[in-house]
């Protein structure tokens, strides 16, 4: 006895010394090793049973609770039957006794290791286990412990770790099933129990959905009031039930009462917070031995449980019943309940005594738990997603007036995101009506009378909240700086997600939408082009004449709604074209030439050009809309590209070329370096959509177009900045060599459009052609390398997927460049930033033109790199990760991609060379290495040069193919291959998961192609090999996330012959698997049931592995020298 008490002395010392503030590092490993190496002596458990007993320490008692739960999940089998049996009593016994003086996470612990030995032993040998958490349940003094045991072991016994063998994992679930029934009962009359207890005035039922709202609070006059020992014993009891609703299946043990009860505090959530008087306790907690799982239970510090958190773990429940998409056939009147008891709530949340004052509802909202409102969203998001489908025909529920609540509760949410959220549920319905609506042509408009009204209100009210007049301070708050994740400032995202809105309304209802937004777009349009009367000219200089602060912030607010509203135009111009063209030709004219109205408009005057009062504000507001008045006539390209077609049958000429030479009119000018960039940016992209989309067959006549064509060709002065100059280029470039829409090849005047496109490209080449060879590295030589290179990929791409007629073009102008270009190469090889944009350009080439090139070049060049790219130049590249010299490397890879993709027999003699290359020279350096990027880049090219030069390695003829007669397979170049599948399988070895991933998929398109795993070689050299490193990597769980694709490729591997597989592998697997025992190596072989279909075959793999852990796991914990029977 003395001994333990000075062990724990001497423990309670260490530990307070473990966490001073004090120690040291060093100090503190050393205190590490020491309890470490007390915890694995055999029998340690003894001394901190004695320890929990009588020692008050936190740090003690959470120490030996580590030593219990070390010892349970991971030396239980190696524990003597009367030791286990002692652990089984005496941990129940201090819990029942000690709880409530333990602090919360001490009790819950050791209720975790309670849970852990039932897990293990019940019912065989704990046969009491459950029974006992019931009747704690049961008990009203001990209901909140027992209550905590019960959703510890829902957690720990249906989803364990691999601590546990396939068979007993299935078995706890089975068990638990049975005992639901019982479960959800006793929870159920928690519920009820309380309820009846405290319930004077809310006694009133829910009333029927088709009600009006006027009798809906009813009983609400005076809020129930719960204690905090009854409603933290609630809170309990409805984590418990969320924890059950996420994993048992949806029954009839789930009741009407006990779905009325969780609805009844649900309505808790609805309630505003109310003033309460302390409890009369002496500290303001809960009564001794009243701890919920998470401490405090949700009081308050008058000690009334907080009513809102009720409400959130009830909502918490019923969304862990809507996630659930299976639902039984006799189930559905259930759900029927469940989403009247919800439009219940939700007229409770939207509901006001002042029906007027719309204002009253935010308010009631935002003084509601947050999280209330969250999990509220999140069921309004399941049950449209989900079970809308299900209900919307059910006479009983009225889904207009559901819609009509839903609007309400979106349009007052406290919160942006809030706000944002509900958004998304309009666009999941949105999507569900236009689905519908496809499938059922026959009866559209009846469909859509059923809900025009409440989407023609969504669409105004949405576009108001986007407005700055109607919205502004709200609007103001949005970040329109700082870019997220996906490249978007606060402000974009939130406009997009509105506008998302309106197109998806459009779709539905094109007359409609048109008739709302149009108007406010005049609105807007007029302020905006009634500027010019205030512009005042002095001299040279111009100045805005709006100065009182008023009109400025009118002014400001009228130019960004200006611009929303341009940008919602644009959106919608996918629904004016195709097959709809004809029918609403007459409002997409209208909306073109107003765009081109204002685009000339803004041109003409220059607006950011001109003096103003506040420029901080006011400047950006007119760039931004002259930016999205040419954004959005650009949005409407394809319209005027079938337009263009339709007027030349249509007798509509003479419009359309007015319509494209105003556009050029407004474009043009803007052209210039002197323009702020967004603006010429905007009018780039405007011109490159004319000439790539449009085609007008005038275009590249009209002066204005004329002018860029002299300015780019003649003047090197006035260079535009580099990305609008690459813009232009393209632009001029598809001029001239994309066919005209609608004409023959004999009308095309290829000749003349030849000669102009090798002009601009002499003019655009000219200082790069006239570089000193062998070149100077001076910086002005490689600004302009760099400068040409961008240019001419940009224009080589942009024609990539056109006829070859504009390839050969072209390339006929790009002929001498290309050449200059190669030879720039070896002298440029040891400046990377270089190299990689000259290899970004002939990659462009291999892709694009590589036919136009011609073999003999192709080659040429291929040579070339592979003479440059030696075995060191890799080396000094590679190993600059993320470099310019990495990317060197890739870009290399890439384009011997493209060329051992090429079909026929022209670069069959590179093969060789390349094969080499990736096994011999890039593989050994980026093997030992991290290299992610070269290595996929390298794994692709292996994976396409067997993939397209399959007969490389394989010469079966057709014949004996078609015949399968089992003719001796002629292989070639054996070596190489398998020098391939080697470096393929190595690369299963490594960490990276993302390879892994890539390189899984490659075996298994190369089986499904070429018969991979069925090849003699494979099947007889390497399929063992394979089979063998896949299943090592399930069972070191090091890549859990492709377990599913790992497994399929395990089943493709075994399909090759599975009597082989069972017989052969499987055993000789087995026997090289270290830690087992003969006899459980054979339950392992026999568990595996030969199938041969994929669920099945799934299954025992996950059985293998999951058997095959947890033997080691107690093998591992058995004392040394027992016995194994």
């Amino acid at each position: 006895m003395e001994s333990e008490e000075a062990s724990l002395q001497a423990l309670e010392s260490l530990m307070t010394e473990f966490f001073h503030s004090c120690t040291t590092n060093d100090r503190k490993r050393e205190i590490e090793e020491l309890l470490n190496s007390f915890a694995g002596q055999t029998g340690s458990w003894r001394h901190c049973l004695y320890f929990l007993f009588n020692s008050r320490n936190e740090y003690v008692m959470m120490y030996s609770l580590t030593v219990f739960e070390n010892l349970v999940n991971k030396m239980w089998v190696g524990v003597a039957s009367e030791d286990k049996g002692e652990l089984r009593s005496c941990l129940p016994k201090l819990l029942l006794s000690q709880h409530a003086l333990l602090p919360f996470f001490i009790r819950n612990k050791l209720c975790k290791v309670i849970v852990d030995i039932g897990r293990q032993d019940w019912p065989m040998f704990y046969h009491d286990f459950f029974s006992n958490t019931l009747q704690l349940v049961q008990s009203p003094s001990l209901a909140p412990l027992g209550l905590v045991l019960l959703k510890m072991t829902s957690e720990e016994l249906v989803c364990p770790r691999e601590d546990l063998s396939v068979a007993r994992k299935e078995e706890l679930k089975k068990l638990l099933l049975e005992q639901i029934p019982t479960v959800l009962n006793l929870l159920t009359g928690i519920l009820e129990t309380v309820w009846d207890k405290h319930s004077v005035t809310v006694s009133t039922p829910p009333p029927s959905p088709n009600s009006r709202e006027s009798g809906v609070l009813a009983g609400d006059s005076s809020p129930m009031i719960l204690d905090g020992e009854s409603g933290s014993l609630c809170l309990l009891a409805l984590e418990c039930l969320a924890q059950l609703f996420s994993w048992i299946p949806l029954s009839s043990s789930i009741t009407p009462s006990l779905l009325a009860s969780i609805f009844h505090f649900a309505r808790f959530g609805c309630q505003q917070p109310t003033k309460t008087k302390p409890l009369p306790t002496s500290n303001g907690d809960s009564a001794p031995g009243r701890h919920p799982a998470n401490g405090d239970g949700g009081l308050s510090r008058t000690g009334q449980i907080d009513r809102g958190r009720l409400g959130v773990m009830a909502m918490n429940c019923i969304n862990e019943l809507m996630c659930k998409n299976c639902v039984p056939a006799d189930f559905e009147e259930f759900l029927l309940r469940m989403f009247q008891q919800t439009f219940y709530l939700l007229q409770r949340l939207t509901n006001t005594h002042s029906q007027s004052n719309t204002h009253t509802i935010r308010n009631r909202l935002q003084e509601l738990d947050e999280s209330y409102v969250e999990k509220f969203t999140d069921f309004l998001r399941l049950f449209v997603s989900v079970h809308l489908r299900r209900i919307e025909s059910n006479a009983q529920f009225p889904l207009v007036e559901f819609l009509a609540l839903l609007f309400k509760y979106t349009f007052n949410q406290p919160s942006r995101e809030g706000y944002l959220a509900c958004l998304e549920i309009w666009s999941i319905f949105l999507d569900y009506l236009t689905t519908k609506i496809r499938s059922r042509l026959a009866d559209r408009d009846s469909v859509m009378n059923r809900y025009k009204d409440a989407l023609v209100l969504l669409l105004r009210e949405v576009l108001n909240r986007i407005q700055f007049r109607i919205n502004q301070s709200e609007l103001e708050e949005l970040d329109d700086e700082t870019l997220d994740d996906d490249q978007q400032t606060e402000w974009q995202r939130y406009l997009r997600q509105s506008l998302e809105v309106v197109a998806k309304v459009m779709e539905l209802l094109p007359s409609q939408t048109f008739s709302v937004l149009f108007p406010v777009l005049r609105e807007n349009l007029d302020i905006y082009l009634g500027l010019q009367q205030f512009i005042v000219t002095s001299g040279t200089s111009r100045r805005l004449n709006i100065t009182a602060e008023a009109d400025c912030r009118r002014l400001h607010c009228a130019l960004r709604d200006l611009s929303s509203l341009l940008q919602a135009v644009g959106r919608l111009a996918e629904f004016f074209t195709g097959d709809v063209f004809s029918g609403r030709f007459n409002d997409a004219l209208t909306i073109v030439q107003r765009l081109v109205e204002v685009s000339c408009y803004g041109s003409q005057i220059s607006l950011y050009d001109v003096e103003m009062a506040v420029p901080s504000v006011l400047k950006p507001d007119l760039i931004d809309v002259h930016a999205q008045s040419l954004a959005a006539l650009q949005a409407y390209s394809h319209w005027l590209a079938q337009f263009c077609s339709e007027a030349q049958r249509q007798q509509h000429q003479t419009q359309f070329v007015d319509l494209i030479t105003s556009s050029m009119a407004a474009t043009t000018p803007l052209i210039n370096a002197k323009v702020p960039d967004k603006l010429l940016l905007s009018a780039c992209h405007l011109l490159v959509s004319m000439a790539t989309t449009v085609r007008p067959v005038f275009l590249m006549s009209l002066p204005a177009v004329q002018n860029i064509f002299n300015m780019i060709t003649e003047n090197h002065n006035h260079r535009l900045p580099q990305e609008a100059h690459v813009l232009v280029c393209r632009a001029l470039s598809n001029m001239l060599l994309l066919p005209w829409p609608s004409l023959p090849e004999a009308e095309q005047q290829w000749p003349s459009r030849s000669a102009n496109h090798a002009r601009l490209i002499n003019s655009l080449t000219q200082q790069y052609r006239l570089l000193p060879r062998p070149p100077d590295h001076h910086h002005t030589s490689k600004a302009v390398i760099q400068q040409t290179v961008c240019v001419l990929k940009d224009l080589v791409d942009s024609i990539s997927g056109e006829a070859t007629k504009s390839r050969q073009i072209c390339y006929h102008s790009l002929q001498e460049s290309v050449q200059v270009t190669l030879a720039l190469f070896p002298p440029f090889m040891q400046q990377p930033d270089v190299t990689d944009e000259m290899l970004s350009f002939f990659l462009m080439l291999f892709q694009a033109l590589r036919v136009q090139m011609g073999v003999a070049f192709t080659e040429q060049i291929i040579q070339t790199f592979l003479n440059m790219f030696t075995r060191e130049q890799l080396a000094v590249s590679i190993l600059q990760e993320g470099s310019s010299g990495s990317n060197v490397v890739q870009k290399f890879l890439k384009i011997l991609q493209v060329v051992v993709q090429e079909p026929g027999q022209s670069f069959k003699p590179l093969l060789p060379s390349i094969l080499s290359l990736c096994l011999d020279q890039v593989y050994p350096i980026v093997s030992e290495r991290s290299c992610p990027d070269v290595k996929a880049e390298m794994f692709e090219l292996l994976f396409q040069i067997l993939h397209h030069n399959w007969r490389f390695f394989f010469k079966t003829s057709v014949l004996s193919s078609v015949q399968r007669s089992g003719a001796e397979e002629v292989m070639e170049n054996q070596a190489q291959f398998t020098s391939a599948m080697q470096v393929f399988g190595q690369s299963f070895l490594q960490p990276d998961i993302h390879i892994f991933k890539q390189n899984l998929s490659y075996l298994e398109i190369l089986n499904s192609k070429q018969k991979l795993y069925h090849r003699k070689l494979f099947r007889n050299a390497m399929l063992f090999h394979f089979l063998n490193v896949l299943l090592q990597v399930l069972l070191h769980k090091s890549h859990d996330l492709l377990q599913d694709d790992i497994t399929l490729a395990l089943y493709n591997m075994a399909a090759v012959d599975f009597p082989a597989f069972y017989s052969s592998f499987l055993p000789e697997f087995l026997n090289g698997c270290q830690g087992l025992d003969p006899h459980q190596r054979t339950t392992l072989a026999r568990h595996f049931t030969p199938e041969r279909d994929l669920p099945s075959f799934s299954q025992g793999v996950y059985r293998l592995v999951n058997d095959l852990r947890f033997y080691r796991l107690c093998n591992g914990s058995l004392p040394q020298g027992t016995l194994k029977l």
